[in-house]
């Protein structure tokens, strides 16, 4: 069945050509970073934890937002997602693919990563986490491969794949849960830890996940034969809006919160984001500024386009939303939320920290692999479904 992805015209192959370009340069760089260690990242001893592992926190989320097709298709019989499911479940398994690859590029000694297997530890977070991703991206490697397969013959999918179906979905609510608990048990980090959180990531995930799936349906919709329906485009853009509304409610209450009360070791947090934060040098710190803003800026505008019926069903406008959304969500949720929760530091440090070129290189070539990965795999099922040729 892979076979398919190994034939197809000069723009797929320009396409591919391009893809493994992006990853030539990230794996090369990877090698510069390997080589000199991470003193060539911006991290340093107060901020641990930087784009990389910001990267993970927000495609976890994407991979688990395909039970947002998931669920209605399976257990609601919602026949408009037909067409889209398998795609949302490409989409989660070369998203969890990207964050253990992450995880990988943000180890000084790369092999330390199986220590958390030869060595588990069950009151770890980061071990229940590597349990369930690595079981949610087998789940739907084996539902997309038997989906396709029945797809291939004609046939509707065998009775026994029903119960890892119905396993899947609460897995997938599970494994954006846990790395949300990554962070709300720091008892050090008052920025992460709250009980909001994990309801805040899953809000985040279920508008994230289907706005990239939506961009990659209007795109395939326009350049191919492929036509997942109105219905489905409709129905998957109303999740979209109630999930975005959902996340932007939610920090809301975050920064009334902090707000209200008036605690510094929470306050200042969303200050560092938002307006800048002055260190006891009398410098001020507003690195961040331009990014949350222009994270809620792009967040207005997306709900102001999905809110509106008329506007909603353009495809042209509705396209825009969603680069809007996942954008914004990209900015508040792979950067901001990862950055501000080391500063201040638990003694009330401004410590800097931005990426630098080398992360970025290394993380553009981490979205080349999962970019690889959905292309082909894409491909596979547009042509069995004769879409492409």
């Amino acid at each position: 069945m892979i076979e398919k992805a190994l034939h197809g015209g000069k723009a797929y192959w320009a396409l591919i050509v391009v893809i493994l370009g992006v990853i030539g340069v990230g794996v090369a760089t990877w090698f510069y970073q390997y080589h000199n260690g991470l003193t060539v990242t911006g991290l340093n001893r107060d901020v641990s934890w930087g784009l990389y592992i910001g990267q993970l926190t927000f495609f976890v989320g994407v991979a688990a937002s395909a039970v947002m097709l998931v669920l209605p298709y399976y257990l609601h019989d919602y026949k408009a997602f037909g067409k889209m499911t398998v795609l949302g479940e490409f989409v989660a398994i070369a998203s969890v693919i990207m964050c253990v690859l992450f995880v990988f590029v943000d180890l000084g000694k790369p092999m330390r990563i199986t220590n958390v297997f030869l060595h588990p530890n069950p009151i770890s977070m980061m071990f229940w986490d590597t349990i369930v991703l690595s079981g949610y991206m087998l789940l739907n490697i084996l539902i997309s491969r038997v989906a396709l397969d029945a797809e291939k013959k004609g046939i509707a999918p065998p009775k026994w794949i029903k119960p890892f179906i119905i396993l899947s979905i609460p897995w997938a609510v599970s494994i954006h849960t846990v790395t949300a608990f990554l962070y709300a048990g720091l008892v050090a980090r008052p920025f992460w830890m709250t009980a909001v959180m994990a309801p805040r990531f899953l809000a985040s995930a279920f508008a994230a996940g289907p706005a990239l799936l939506m961009i990659f349906a209007l795109i395939i919709r326009k350049f191919t034969k492929f036509d997942p329906g109105e219905k489905a485009i409709n129905r998957l853009s109303i999740i979209i809006t109630y999930s975005m509304a959902i996340n932007v409610f939610l920090i809301l209450m975050e920064v009334f919160t902090a707000a209200y009360s008036g605690m510094p070791e929470h306050l200042d947090h969303f200050k560092f984001l938002y307006t800048g934060i002055t260190d006891a040098n009398g410098v001020t710190h507003t690195q961040m500024v331009p990014w949350m803003w222009a994270s809620s800026i792009l967040a207005l505008v997306s709900l102001f386009i999905l809110f509106v019926p008329k506007l909603r069903k353009n495809h042209g406008l509705l396209f825009m939303a969603c680069a809007a959304v996942f954008i914004s969500l990209w900015i508040d949720k792979g950067f901001g939320l990862m950055i501000a929760g080391f500063t201040p530091t638990p003694t009330h440090q401004i410590a800097y920290y931005m990426p630098t070129l080398p992360e970025w290189l290394i993380m553009f070539g981490i979205f080349g692999i999962g970019a690889f990965i959905i292309t082909t795999l894409y491909k596979v099922a547009l042509t069995m479904r004769g879409a492409v040729k």
